[in-house]
C-alpha cells in the first residue's frame, strides 16, 4: 500500500472540513457561548451570599452593581436571582444550535464516508471480493461509520467545550484561591494517568470487539443466502450452534469493553471525590480563619462540582475515541486496498467494438501456485460464433473473466480490435460486451427495472423490444402487473428458465458488441433452454458470440468450438472437424450419450414434451 492509499481517509475528513468550515465556525461560536455562560453560572450565588446576604462591600470588578445594592436587598435577591434563568436560558440557547449543527456535520460527515467506501469497494478487483467476507464489509460500511458519525458530531467538539470549560474554572479558581486550586492539580494528572491506560485497552477491546461483530454479520449473511440449503439438509440446530458460539464470542467480548468503560466512570468518581472532600476540608478552614469569605468557597466548591463533570465526560469521551480509533483503522485498512488492475491515465474510450478478440500466450492464476490458463492463444474475428467447452475446471469461465477484465494475465495479452485490453476504459470495454452468466442474479426490484439495468436510460418500447429477443414478454406480459412486477431477491419468485431469459434481455438491450454466454442452459427445463437458443441465433448478426458450456447441444453450427482441458486448449475446429479428429471433443461428445448428427434443443424440447404428456 503507498502513501496516497494510506492518506485516502485523511483526505475525506480533510476535504470534509474543508467544505463545511463555516458550520464548524458557527458551531465553535455557540460553544465558546455555552462555555461562557458555564463559567458565570455560579457567580450569582457568590454574590447574593457574599455580598447581599453578608453586607460585604462589592470589589472594583462588580462595582457596577452598587445601584442595584442601593435599591433594597429584597429587590437585589430577586433580580440577581432571575439572572440563574437568564444565564440558563443563553445556556440552553448555545447548547441547542451546538447539537444540532454538528449533529448535521455528523450525518453530512458519515454520508460522504459511506459513498467514498461504495465507491472504492466497486472499484476493487473481484479478487479482493473473493477473499472479504460480505458480512464484515457490511459492518464497516455501517456500523463503524456510525461510530465514526457519533465522535463527529458529538464528541469532537464537546471535547474542546470540556477542555475550554476545565481551563476557564481552573483559571477563576487559581484568581479566588492558588492554596486549593493546587490541591485540584494534583488529582488531574493521576486522573489523566488512569483515563490514558484504559483508553489504550478499551482500544485493543472495541476493535476485537467490531472484528466479533464482523464474523457474526457473516454468519448471519451466510445462511440466510443459503436458507434453503439449510433445511433441506435439516441443519437449523447446526447453524444455530456456530450462530450462537461466535455471538457468544461477541458478547464476552463487548462485556469487556464495557467492564472498561465502567472501570473509567469508577476511576473519576473516586479522584473527583478525594479532590471535593481535599477542597471543603481546607476551605472551611480557611473562612473559619478569615482567609476566604463563605461565598468563596461555595463558588470554589461549585466551580470544582463543576469541573469534575467535565471530565466525568471526558472518561465517557475516551471510551467513545478509542471505539471511533478502531472503527477509522478498520474503514482506513478498506481504502488503503488498491485494485490489482490499476486502469491508465489515458485510457481509451471503447465507443464500438467490431468484436475482434485475440488471446496472445495468456497464463493466469488465481493463487500464484497453479496455473488456470497455460500459455492460451486462439483468434476470434468479428461477427463468429465461438464455443468454449470442456470439463468443469478447463478455464473456461476464466477466459469470460479475463475478457471482461475482472482480472488481468500475468503473462501473454488479450487483443480487442487490435488493442491490448489493458489501454481501454473498463467501464466504456464492460458497455459493449453483454454477459449472461450461469448463475442469474437479479434484484429484487420490478422486472422493467432489472432489464434496464443494462442501460439505464432505456425507452419502454426498448425495454419491451429486448424482452420480445429473448422470448421473455410472454411470460412477462402474464404477471399481474406486467413489467411493473416486483420480483423476490435474487429473482426467487421466479422460475430458472424466467431468470435465464431476463438475464438474456438485460444484456442485449445494450446491443453489444460481444455476446457472452456462461452456461446459459446447464440449470434450465429443455423447453426454456430451446428459447434461449432461438433467442441467441436471432440476435447474433453483427456481434462477435462466445458461448461457455459443458453441453455440446445447439453448438453442431458454430463457426469454431475449442476444447480446453486442464487449462489448455487441445483441440480447434468445427464440430464435424473435431468428430473427425476422434479425440477429446469426440470423447466427451460420447459420454453425453449424443449422435455425430447432432440433437437440436428443439428436439430435446419436444421430447420433453411427450414424456410430460404421456
Amino acid at each position: 500500500m503507498n502513501n496516497r492509499n494510506k492518506n485516502r481517509f485523511q483526505r475525506i475528513v480533510r476535504t470534509h472540513l474543508t467544505e463545511v468550515k463555516w458550520q464548524i465556525a458557527l458551531a465553535a461560536l455557540c460553544m465558546l457561548g455555552f462555555t461562557l455562560t458555564e463559567l458565570l453560572s455560579p457567580w450569582p450565588l457568590k454574590i447574593i451570599f457574599d455580598h447581599i446576604l453578608l453586607g460585604r462591600e462589592l470589589p472594583r470588578s462588580l462595582a457596577w452593581l452598587q445601584g442595584l445594592m442601593d435599591a433594597g436587598a429584597r429587590t437585589a435577591v430577586l433580580i440577581i436571582s432571575l439572572s440563574i434563568i437568564l444565564i440558563a436560558g443563553f445556556r440552553g440557547f448555545f447548547s441547542y444550535f451546538q447539537l444540532f449543527i454538528t449533529s448535521r456535520l455528523g450525518y453530512q460527515f458519515v454520508y460522504r464516508l459511506r459513498s467514498e467506501l461504495f465507491a472504492h469497494l466497486q472499484r476493487l478487483s473481484l479478487s479482493y471480493h473473493n477473499r472479504a467476507r460480505s458480512g464484515e464489509l457490511l459492518t464497516r460500511i455501517t456500523s463503524d461509520t456510525t461510530t465514526l458519525r457519533d465522535v463527529f458530531a458529538e464528541s469532537a467538539l464537546s471535547f474542546t467545550s470540556h477542555l475550554l470549560t476545565l481551563s476557564g474554572m481552573f483559571a477563576v479558581m487559581f484568581m479566588l484561591n492558588r492554596k486549593l486550586s493546587l490541591i485540584v492539580l494534583l488529582t488531574i494528572p493521576v486522573l489523566c494517568y488512569v483515563l490514558f491506560a484504559i483508553y489504550r485497552r478499551l482500544k485493543a477491546s472495541a476493535r476485537r470487539q467490531r472484528e466479533r461483530e464482523g464474523k457474526v454479520a457473516t454468519r448471519i449473511s451466510e445462511v440466510l443466502r443459503s436458507v434453503s440449503l439449510v433445511q433441506a439438509f435439516a441443519r437449523e440446530r447446526y447453524e444455530q450452534e456456530r450462530f450462537e458460539n461466535e455471538s457468544s464470542q461477541t458478547l464476552a467480548e463487548s462485556i469487556r469493553t464495557a467492564r472498561l468503560e465502567a472501570a473509567a466512570s469508577r476511576a473519576v468518581e473516586i479522584i473527583s471525590a478525594v479532590g471535593l472532600w481535599a477542597v471543603v476540608l481546607f476551605g472551611a478552614w480557611l473562612a473559619l480563619a478569615g482567609q476566604m469569605t463563605p461565598g468563596d468557597v461555595l463558588i470554589f466548591t461549585a466551580y470544582l462540582t463543576g469541573m469534575y463533570k467535565p471530565l466525568r465526560q471526558l472518561a465517557r469521551l475516551s471510551s467513545q475515541f478509542s471505539k471511533a480509533a478502531a472503527s477509522a483503522e478498520r474503514i482506513t485498512e478498506i481504502l488503503a486496498s488498491e485494485p490489482d488492475m490499476p486502469e491508465f491515465r489515458y485510457s481509451m474510450r471503447a465507443l464500438r467494438l467490431r468484436g475482434e478478440v485475440a488471446f496472445r500466450h495468456v497464463t493466469f492464476y488465481y493463487d500464484n501456485e497453479r496455473p488456470v490458463l497455460k500459455d492460451i492463444s486462439f483468434s476470434i474475428e468479428p461477427g463468429q460464433r465461438v464455443a468454449l467447452v470442456g470439463a468443469s475446471g478447463a478455464g473456461k469461465s476464466t477466459i469470460a473473466s479475463l475478457l471482461l477484465r475482472f482480472y488481468d494475465p500475468q503473462q501473454g495479452a488479450i487483443l480487442v480490435d487490435g488493442s491490448d485490453l489493458r489501454l481501454y476504459q473498463r467501464e466504456s470495454l464492460r458497455r459493449q460486451i453483454g454477459v449472461v452468466l450461469q448463475d442469474a442474479i437479479l434484484f429484487g426490484v420490478s422486472i422493467r427495472e432489472n432489464i434496464a439495468y443494462g442501460k439505464p436510460e432505456a425507452t419502454a418500447a426498448e425495454i419491451e423490444g429486448a424482452a420480445r429477443l429473448a422470448f421473455a414478454h410472454d411470460f412477462i406480459a402474464a404477471l399481474p402487473e406486467g413489467y411493473d412486477t416486483i420480483i423476490g431477491e435474487r429473482g426467487c419468485t421466479l422460475s430458472g428458465g424466467q431468470r435465464q431469459r431476463l438475464c438474456l434481455a438485460r444484456a442485449i438491450i445494450k446491443r453489444p458488441s460481444i455476446l457472452i454466454l456462461d452456461e446459459p442452459t446447464s440449470a434450465i427445463d429443455a423447453e426454456s433452454a430451446w428459447l434461449i437458443q432461438q433467442a441467441v441465433n436471432r440476435l447474433q448478426q453483427g456481434r462477435t458470440l462466445i458461448v461457455i458450456s459443458h453441453q455440446f447441444a445447439g453448438i453442431e453450427s458454430f463457426d469454431q468450438i475449442l476444447v480446453l482441458r486442464d487449462g489448455e486448449i487441445v483441440e480447434r475446429g468445427t464440430h464435424a472437424q473435431l468428430l473427425r479428429q476422434q479425440g477429446w471433443y469426440c470423447e466427451l461428445f460420447r459420454m453425453q450419450g449424443l449422435k455425430d448428427s447432432g440433437i437440436s434443443l428443439r428436439r430435446s424440447a419436444c421430447q420433453a414434451k411427450t414424456l410430460v404428456s404421456g
